[in-house]
Formats: structure tokens, C-alpha cells, sequence
């Protein structure tokens, strides 16, 4: 149900040979109500059906290693602690923010030495992403041969943060969020469990509904904050509000890992909410980067980016604003560049788009790539050194502004790509002009008339 809900003082590997035992009273509230067996857990039910490979795990006739990718509170450690009570077997567990290769060595010839007897040993890593890669080399061969059942939890992707052979190796099972209707589940199930509060305080509906807003998804988050509530509650008359409830949280944390896979999420969905023309959406997404602390030059950074490839000439006022937002953020820092930050997030929110530039210059650069770059034509060389006349280069050139119009008929690209159309303006925004513009202006150059 929830992350780390094993965890066990001190840094040295857990390890156990049965079912778990009953947690004491004066562990916390999440560790108290983890899930003893598999009718309890809630939510993951797409990863839970029947003959799937994790419900083979857990009901002891699977064999293969799995890595469990989500976000935390879902359910990671609790569905490692399940495989490993199948059938009785071994369970240790490492942590990598505290484990090196000594302690996963190590961890390994005692499993080889509990295979020899017939004893499988299940070997649980949380965070794994943040094990080296030659810490998650030496788990290999372990691996490989089935030393021990790996079970490995991570909050980030495990194509970017897990080497590629332990990749090869296991299976990668994505657990989803939990929705509203599991957290407000894990939360009544605590209240009434004997395991949890017994029913020793009363909790509103109001109140199990703000916990489960503030939980963001996170089944420990949750119940350590009906814990707290509790405790404010049973010192009053027994009964958690909803102010009771906000007295004993400061504010809810957001779920925003600055260097981690929900880092590249949030970023991923606030500019996609941007391009999509979603301002409220690209607000809201702003909003968990501020709040979570984000470095403001990195969004300037990337409003600046997006400003030039999906805005492009459609406005040509939102890169000046980007720039200008960009240069505020050096200017005067935080706290007030966030309005300068949620001033340029509305203006490239609401302004045309176009990708034209964009498409135009990847179109260009690749005829460029293929061999498409013929000679300079003759009248668009350089004429300025003595003997250029009698190469025939910039003989011939008609200067444009001699022109009343500032255009003239000339050929200005390599033989092999006149006629080519790079740029093709939309009908959006500022392009609409741009277009019409344009056509006459190759009508021009290109003597269509």
C-alpha cells in the first residue's frame, strides 16, 4: 500500500523468513495497516489479474526478477514484502541511500549458501535508481542465475535509471497512481482496523475527503496524516475535521522531485500545456514548479525555447517576452520574478502558434544534410578583392534598394533548389499577413506574376 512500509531501524539488511509479523502499536500508522496478504492491497488490480506475472509471484509459482516502477506510496514495498512471504521464502532488503556493493555481496553468498539448503531468497531494493552501475552490475550474475528473486522498487524510469542487462533480466511492471476512491479506502480501513486507530476517533466524510486531496495518491502520505489528525482529535472530543485536519498539516507537499522522473513529467506537461493552448493547465503546472522550489532560470529557459519552436512567427512579441522574463528572473530573483514567470506563461499560452520556422528550417537543414547545397550563384559573391571581377562574382548583382519597392526579380539560392519552399506560413496569428505577403514576394523574386 505504501513505500518503505518495512523499513526497520538501522542501515544493515532486513530479513525475514515468514509471514510478517503483526507490527507494534507504537509503529507508525502506514506500517501498521500494510497489507498482510493480497486481498488487502488496493488498487494496481491491472497488474493483479488472474495468471498475471506478479500475482504468479506473489502466490509463489513465479520466478522471474521484476522492477516496480511508480510513484511513491503505491504499493512498491508492499508487493516486495508479498512475493517474498509466498512459500516461505527469505526476504532481505537493501536501501540504496545507504547499501554499497560490500553489503549486496554480501547479501548474495548468504543467499547462494540458503539455496544450497533449498531456501530461495527474495531480495528487495528501494531506490534502485540510485544504485551506481557497478553496484547494479553486481547484482547480474545473481540475478541471472537465480542466486535471488530480485525485486527492485523505483520512483524514477527504469530505461533511463537502471542498466541495460538488469533491464534485459527483469520484468518491468508499472504501478499506476492510487485514485480517490483507494486513498479514501486505505484511509476508513485504518479508522475502523484494529491494526490502526480501532475506531478510537471518529472521522468525518469532509475530512476523509481533504486527506484524500492532500495525499496527492500517496497511501503513506495519507495515513500519516490521519495519524497526526488523530492524535490532535483524541485530545478534543474524538472526532477529525476537516480543521482539525488543516491544523495539523502545515500545508500539503508537493509531489515534485526536482531531480527525479516526475521532475521531466511536470516540465513535459507544462510545456505541452503551453503549446496546447491550455493556460490554466499551463498555470497549474507552473504553480507545482514554484512551489516545489524549481530553479526559475530553468522554466525562463524553457519558455524561451518554446517561444522560438512553437510560436514562432505567428507572435513575434513572445520571444521578446521569454528574453524579458528570462532577464527579470537574473534581475530580481524570487519571490516576485514568479509573476513575470506566470506573465510570460499567459502570453505563450494565448498567442498564436505555428511551427512553421521550426519545420522550415529542419526541412532546409536536412536538403543541406542530403548533398543539396550547390554553388553560391556567381552575382551573390563576394566582390570585394581585387581580381573578383574577372571571376565573374557579384558582376551582375542588382542592389535591392534601388528598387522602389525594395524588391527586385534576382535569383538568390543554388541552381538546384530555386523554386523551393521552405517557409509556409500559417493562417494563424501574425502568419496570416506573413503568408499573403510572402506570395507576392516570391512572385516577385521568381518573376511569377
Amino acid at each position: 500500500m505504501s513505500d518503505s512500509l518495512f523499513d526497520v531501524p538501522g542501515d544493515g539488511p532486513v530479513t525475514q523468513t515468514g509471514p510478517a509479523s503483526g507490527a507494534p502499536a507504537s509503529a507508525p500508522l502506514a506500517v501498521r495497516m500494510r497489507p498482510a496478504a493480497l486481498d488487502e492491497v488496493v488498487g494496481q488490480q491491472h497488474l493483479l489479474k488472474p495468471n498475471s506475472p506478479l500475482r504468479r509471484l506473489v502466490e509463489g509459482s513465479g520466478a522471474a526478477s521484476v522492477i516496480l516502477y511508480g510513484p511513491p506510496g503505491t504499493g512498491k514495498t508492499t508487493l516486495a514484502s508479498l512475493i517474498s512471504h509466498a512459500t516461505g521464502r527469505r526476504f532481505e532488503a537493501l536501501s540504496a541511500l545507504s547499501a554499497g556493493v560490500k553489503e549486496v555481496r554480501a547479501v548474495i553468498e548468504t543467499a547462494r549458501q540458503g539455496l544450497l539448503r533449498g531456501q530461495q531468497t527474495v531480495l528487495f531494493i528501494d531506490e534502485v535508481h540510485r544504485f551506481s552501475k557497478t553496484q547494479q552490475d553486481a547484482l547480474l550474475a545473481a540475478v541471472e542465475n537465480r542466486v535471488v528473486l530480485l525485486v527492485a522498487a523505483t520512483t524514477e524510469n527504469p530505461s533511463f535509471s537502471v542498466v541495460a542487462p538488469l533491464l534485459s533480466r527483469s520484468l518491468i511492471l508499472q504501478l499506476q497512481p492510487l485514485t480517490p476512491e483507494n486513498i479514501a479506502e486505505v484511509v476508513r480501513r485504518a479508522v475502523a482496523d484494529p491494526r490502526g486507530l480501532g475506531g478510537a476517533v471518529e472521522v468525518g466524510d469532509d475530512a476523509v475527503d481533504l486527506i484524500v486531496q492532500l495525499s496527492a495518491g500517496d497511501a503513506r502520505r495519507a495515513l500519516t496524516a490521519l495519524e497526526v489528525a488523530a492524535e490532535a482529535a483524541a485530545a478534543a472530543d474524538g472526532r477529525v475535521t476537516v480543521d482539525i485536519v488543516e491544523q495539523s498539516l502545515d500545508k500539503a507537499a508537493v509531489r515534485y522531485d526536482r531531480d527525479g522522473d516526475q521532475h521531466y513529467d511536470v516540465v513535459s506537461a507544462f510545456i505541452k500545456s503551453v503549446r496546447g493552448s491550455d493556460v490554466d493547465a499551463a498555470l497549474h503546472y507552473l504553480a507545482r514548479m514554484l512551489v516545489a522550489g524549481e530553479d526559475p532560470r530553468f522554466i525562463a529557459r524553457r519558455l524561451m525555447i518554446l517561444a522560438s519552436e512553437d510560436i514562432g512567427m505567428a507572435d513575434p512579441t513572445a520571444l521578446p517576452i521569454a528574453v524579458a522574463a528570462a532577464q527579470t528572473v537574473q534581475l530580481i530573483g524570487m519571490p516576485e520574478a514568479q509573476l513575470t514567470l506566470a506573465h510570460a506563461t499567459v502570453h505563450l499560452a494565448t498567442a498564436a502558434k505555428s511551427n512553421a520556422v521550426t519545420t522550415a528550417l529542419g526541412a532546409a537543414m536536412n536538403d543541406v544534410r542530403n548533398g543539396k547545397a550547390g554553388q553560391v550563384p556567381a552575382h551573390l559573391r563576394d566582390g570585394h578583392y581585387s581580381g573578383a571581377a574577372q571571376l565573374g562574382n557579384a558582376v551582375g548583382y542588382v542592389y535591392s534598394h534601388d528598387h522602389p519597392d525594395g524588391v527586385v526579380p534576382q535569383q538568390y539560392p543554388p541552381d538546384e533548389l530555386v523554386g523551393v519552399d521552405y517557409y509556409r506560413p500559417t493562417g494563424r496569428g501574425a502568419e496570416r499577413e506573413i503568408g499573403g505577403r510572402l506570395e507576392r514576394l516570391r512572385a516577385i523574386i521568381r518573376k511569377r506574376r
